[in-house]
């Protein structure tokens, strides 16, 4: 059976697109709604842009490691997009094809429906990725444990932004 490659889910959050936008593009702010991602690291002063690479610092339970990513898509109050395509312990060492996360930003009656997509860039067998990935989640696939990371990020980047 062919893994699953893409999940996503929405949440509609009563503010602007832009406000919804300016806080996810914020990489060093997303540990506070990520429950794996801990914040992101920039190179500079200011808004990434399409090409700007951070490195991204994560955990899952006693597990640490660290993530370089490369900004794919900057449109202001629309879409936010990166690769991560480097990962190690400290530092992010190997390089490697791992994953694509997506953020579109759709304005609505109700304020801005935010859309979080991740995709899976690796491009192992099927086998491989299931054995490895019930390995470090637990006995899910990631296909599996991203629904949940990626609806509590929703909810929480929703309940912070409402509280103003």
């Amino acid at each position: 059976m062919q893994r699953t490659l893409t999940v996503s889910d929405s949440v509609t959050i009563a503010v602007d697109p832009l406000t919804a936008y300016d806080a996810v593009s914020d990489v060093r702010q997303m540990g506070r709604w990520s429950p794996e991602n801990t914040g992101g690291q920039t190179r500079g002063e200011g808004p990434v842009t399409v090409g700007s690479s951070f490195v991204g610092r994560n955990r899952r339970g006693s597990a640490r490691w660290s993530t370089e990513c490369t900004v794919t898509a900057a449109d202001p109050g629309e879409h936010f997009a990166f690769r991560v395509h480097r990962i190690g312990g400290r530092r992010p060492v190997l390089p490697a094809a791992i994953a694509t996360w997506e953020y579109r930003f759709e304005r609505v009656e109700a304020g801005t429906l935010v859309t979080e997509t991740w995709t899976d860039d690796r491009r192992w067998p099927d086998a491989l990725a299931r054995v490895f990935d019930r390995a470090v989640t637990g006995g899910r696939t990631f296909a599996e444990y991203q629904p949940h990371n990626i609806r509590r990020t929703l909810d929480r980047l929703a309940a912070e932004l409402e509280r103003g």
